[in-house]
């Protein structure tokens, strides 16, 4: 089995020059046919230069943006990992239990709760070493976004995707984000090596439990050796809920009186869960996440060693992308704007007018 990696994904982002330069050559072909309009009809200027194909020039510009896209990607370097060895690694299970509620979408903390939460995970995962990690969503209920795994890849690539659309329930439920992070573990209770790792479930929410039970729940989790961490995400003095639709706000919510939805984040709350689930509970601002703090204190318990495959020699494939590239590079030079009897562009002068 081969995986496939990019060892320079970043240069992905120069693909995004490609719609720019289609819309400029757009606009420098309508430029130019409104030029030549001022002179007459086009049909005539067409028949006045028999030798210039249109045609030709817009397939010269295809094979030169084909020719760019493969030389980006060779940039990105794609690698192919055929080599499977085994790894030995120390430190404990954890899982992320994000709050997607519509409540998550307030922007007292900037950008707004959820897209500063994903962040800052983010920020996590790159500084975990042999940790293995799992991702909760939850608002009215709760279900498993990433079983636990070591692979921060992926663990990333799953976290892009939460959104507050993932739920239909909409409420907030700690309680059911606890229940099922304590399922999860038991899963992994199987195997007498995960029995004896430290576990842990850190909490990001606003706090806004619409459900009861959060504190029993977090109470039967210390009982069963799984600490509970939890963040406020949120101020004091709370934000209003958007209302997004198709990507944009469209007002804020309002209750049944009309008057726009404050939402602020329970602390009380959030202290005692912790408190009661033998961890510690850290509010968030626009300066920082807090997770550096809870990771800090997650990593000073007992890390227990586990063995896990990873990829080797990794083989770099980006040969092949530039080979395309200039193979595309050369058809383009040899295609002649002007139409010729022995040239190779006569292949593209079919149905040009």
């Amino acid at each position: 089995m081969n995986i496939l990696r990019l060892e320079n994904p970043d240069f992905l982002f120069a693909l995004l020059i490609i719609p720019v330069l289609l819309i400029i050559w757009y606009i420098l072909i309508k430029v130019q046919k409104k030029s030549w309009a001022k002179f007459g009809d086009i049909k005539l200027i067409n028949k006045l230069m028999p030798m210039v194909s249109y045609r030709r020039k817009n397939w010269r510009f295809i094979i030169y943006i084909f020719a760019l896209s493969s030389l980006i990607i060779a940039l990105a370097n794609p690698q192919l990992g055929s080599k499977l060895e085994k790894v030995k690694r120390k430190g404990i299970d954890m899982i992320i239990a994000i709050d997607i509620s519509n409540s998550m979408l307030a922007e007292d903390i900037k950008p707004n709760r959820l897209i500063r939460s994903k962040r800052a995970i983010s920020k996590l995962v790159d500084n975990l070493q042999g940790d293995r990690i799992g991702i909760i969503v939850f608002a009215g209920s709760a279900y498993t976004q990433l079983p636990i795994t070591t692979d921060y890849s992926a663990a990333k690539m799953f976290l892009s995707t939460v959104s507050t659309d993932y739920i239909s329930t909409q409420g907030t439920s700690i309680a059911a984000a606890i229940d099922m992070g304590r399922l999860t573990f038991e899963n992994e209770v199987n195997d007498q090596k995960n029995q004896d790792r430290n576990k842990a479930i850190i909490i990001i929410t606003d706090g806004e439990d619409h459900e009861e039970g959060a504190i029993d729940q977090a109470i039967k989790a210390k009982e069963e050796g799984v600490k509970i961490y939890t963040i406020g995400m949120g101020t004091q003095k709370g934000a209003p809920i958007p209302n997004i639709r198709n990507g944009r706000r469209t007002g804020f919510k309002k209750d049944k009186e009309g008057h726009t939805v404050i939402s602020r984040f329970n602390e009380a709350l959030l202290q005692e869960i912790a408190k009661k689930g033998d961890g510690i509970y850290v509010r968030a601002n626009n300066s920082k996440s807090g997770l550096k703090i809870i990771l800090d204190e997650i990593n000073m318990l007992n890390k227990t060693e586990i063995e896990t495959q990873s990829f080797k020699d990794y083989e770099s494939r980006f040969q092949i992308f530039v080979a395309i590239s200039l193979f595309l590079l050369i058809i383009e030079l040899l295609i002649s704007e002007r139409k010729t009897k022995f040239n190779i562009s006569k292949i593209f002068d079919k149905d040009d007018k």
